[in-house]
């Protein structure tokens, strides 16, 4: 009978300032980060689970420690029972009586339950010798269900109506696995529109993401209008007429500030208009969208939990949606995510990008395809390429769409080499900036980042 006998938190921290990469007008100079998280086991195979949370720099020492902070909750857990019941496993973090008083469900401490069940769910893949993707469309419409709390949702999606949506999915399930595994997963790609590039890059990089298979790209906008325009009708030029452009302005606007943006930018057959003000304020995304419609409006990869995408949907807020891999409870939360997206037949264009978030996202969407919408070429995930080559089984994109993984669990393992360059402060490449700094970084102090 094996059981966990470790959690162990990482700072894990790459210097992406120093080429802009992920630059837009909220975030100028990130720095893609993982507070990356390791459940170990007294398994003799060695089994273990790997996890993460995203952020971009400053701050990820804080959300290690909450991670840390979840070892009492984790540490013995046999690992049977957590395997036959990671619905009990994901209510027994999320309902902690003291370390709920910090959210509940949401900031910081949610986002590091999360990536402890994400963990737990990687664990389980990996013993069960299947991709996360495989291993949640071969559960039952049953077992899944059972993996979802419905607390405060039911209003919207009650236990019945998802075995309903489960089990009308698994009508045609075998054909959908086998187009999978011949064709991949749509992409589109962020790469060439950071807000940082120059108009030479971004073209640059536009017209080869085109030439990859991407049908569509998306830029980054908010902080000027008149060069948003400019922008836009660069990157319309170089992708021709028939590759779709997406915007994202990263929460940048109010409400009026971003319908008159919008209308301005409406010219270049916008696909999506991402993020256009605070991702809580439901009934703004909702004015938003009635003001500016037919322009598609999105938001999600900074909705706090499943009770945000119940309101957004309720609200007829949106007309798609971006979920996080990271962002809310883990792999149980986006189950519950995807299944309100099914009832209100709202689109899910998975975030990605940063750190290990392309890895993680294809498994839930390729999930979502087999087990849940069954639809797959009205939606696409994002796809940026940095980062990749530090993860065990890192993504793959083939003619602009990501190729199943094949490797059990999460995709979420890190080398470990990665893990002792890139620890923040003491890892090797640290140590090297902090003693060298470059003129990009400048002068860099353990506290500083």
């Amino acid at each position: 009978m094996a059981t966990i006998v470790a959690l162990r938190t990482f700072d894990i921290r790459f210097p992406t300032s120093k080429g802009l990469d992920g630059s837009d007008a909220m975030n100028p100079d990130p720095d893609y980060s993982a507070a990356y998280v390791e459940l170990s086991t007294d398994d003799p195979t060695g089994l273990a689970g790997y996890g993460l949370v995203f952020t971009i720099g400053r701050g990820n020492d804080v959300q290690a420690a909450a991670i840390q902070a979840l070892s009492h909750l984790v540490c013995n857990q046999d690992v049977d029972e957590l395997v036959a019941d990671l619905g009990a496993f994901a209510r027994k973090l999320t309902n902690d009586s003291q370390l709920r008083w910090l959210g509940p469900e949401k900031g910081v401490m949610h986002m590091a339950i999360g990536s402890v069940i994400n963990a737990a769910w990687d664990l389980a893949a990996r013993r069960a010798g299947k991709p996360l993707w495989r291993f949640i469309a071969d559960m039952s419409p049953e077992q899944i269900v059972r993996t979802v709390d419905f607390r405060y949702i039911n209003d919207a999606l009650t236990p019945e109506e998802a075995l309903g949506i489960l089990r009308r999915s698994a009508l045609g399930k075998a054909a959908r696995l086998a187009a999978l595994m011949e064709h991949g997963y749509p992409a589109y790609t962020t790469s060439p529109g950071w807000l940082g590039y120059s108009d030479e890059k971004l073209r640059r990089l536009a017209r080869a993401a085109v030439a990859d298979g991407f049908r569509t790209i998306k830029i980054k906008v908010g902080l000027d209008v008149e060069d948003d325009v400019r922008r836009c009708r660069m990157a319309r030029e170089a992708i021709g007429p028939d590759c779709a452009l997406a915007i994202d302005a990263n929460q940048r606007w109010n409400v009026p500030e971003a319908i008159t943006w919008i209308r301005r930018l409406a010219q270049f057959r916008i696909a999506w208009m991402e993020e256009p003000t605070s991702p809580d304020d439901v009934l703004g995304h909702a004015a938003i969208r009635r003001a500016v419609s037919p322009v598609p409006i999105s938001t999600g990869e900074h909705a706090q939990n499943r009770v945000m995408f119940k309101q957004l949907f309720q609200a007829q807020a949106v007309d798609l949606v971006q979920i996080d891999a990271v962002r809310v409870g883990g792999v149980n939360e986006n189950l519950a995510i995807l299944l309100l997206a099914a009832k209100f037949g709202i689109r899910v264009f998975p975030h990605a990008g940063g750190v290990g978030l392309c890895e993680l996202v294809q498994h839930l969407a390729m999930a979502d395809f087999l087990a849940i919408s069954g639809n797959m070429e009205d939606r696409a995930i994002e796809y940026v390429d940095h980062l990749h080559e530090h993860f065990v089984s890192p993504v793959r994109i083939v003619n602009g769409r990501y190729a199943a993984p094949t490797a059990p669990g999460f995709s979420s393992q890190m080398h470990d080499q990665s893990v002792n360059d890139y620890e923040f402060p003491t890892g090797r490449v640290w140590r090297q900036l902090i003693d060298h700094p470059s003129p990009v970084v400048g002068s860099i102090r353990a506290g500083d980042h």
